[in-house]
C-alpha cells in the first residue's frame, strides 16, 4: 500500500517566503494572495505584487500571476519558481490590469 504524506502550512507562512526566479535569480517578491480552484479544491496560481514605485509614491504596479505549475521547490523561506521571461503592465488608475505567465515564457493580460 502507498503511503501518503501530506504536508500542511498557513497561508500566512506561505507569504512570508521569497520568491525567487531560478532563470535569473532575481528576486520577485513575497506572495500577496493565491487563486484557487474551488471545485478541485487546487491552487491555480499564486500572486506576487510588483511595485515600480518608488516609495509607495509614483509609478504603478502589477500583480504578477505565477501558475502553480512553475512552481519548482518551496523551502523553509524561499518559494523558487521557473520563468523563462517576465513581462510587466503598468497599472492605469481606473483599470486593473493583471499579467499571467505561463512556463513557456507566454504572457495573456486580464482586466
Amino acid at each position: 500500500m502507498d503511503s501518503v504524506v501530506r504536508a500542511s502550512m498557513k497561508i500566512s507562512d506561505f507569504q512570508t517566503k521569497d520568491v525567487i526566479n531560478v532563470v535569473d535569480g532575481k528576486r520577485l517578491g513575497h506572495i500577496s494572495d493565491l487563486e484557487l480552484d474551488l471545485r478541485q479544491g487546487i491552487i491555480e496560481a499564486i500572486v506576487v505584487p510588483v511595485n515600480t514605485k518608488f516609495l509607495g509614491l509614483f509609478g504603478g504596479g502589477t500583480d504578477l500571476i505565477i501558475p502553480w505549475k512553475n512552481i519548482v521547490k518551496i523551502g523553509s523561506d524561499v518559494v523558487l519558481v521557473k520563468m523563462e521571461e517576465q513581462r510587466e503592465l503598468q497599472i492605469q488608475p481606473q483599470n486593473e490590469t493583471t499579467v499571467y505567465i505561463d512556463r513557456d515564457g507566454l504572457a495573456s493580460r486580464r482586466n
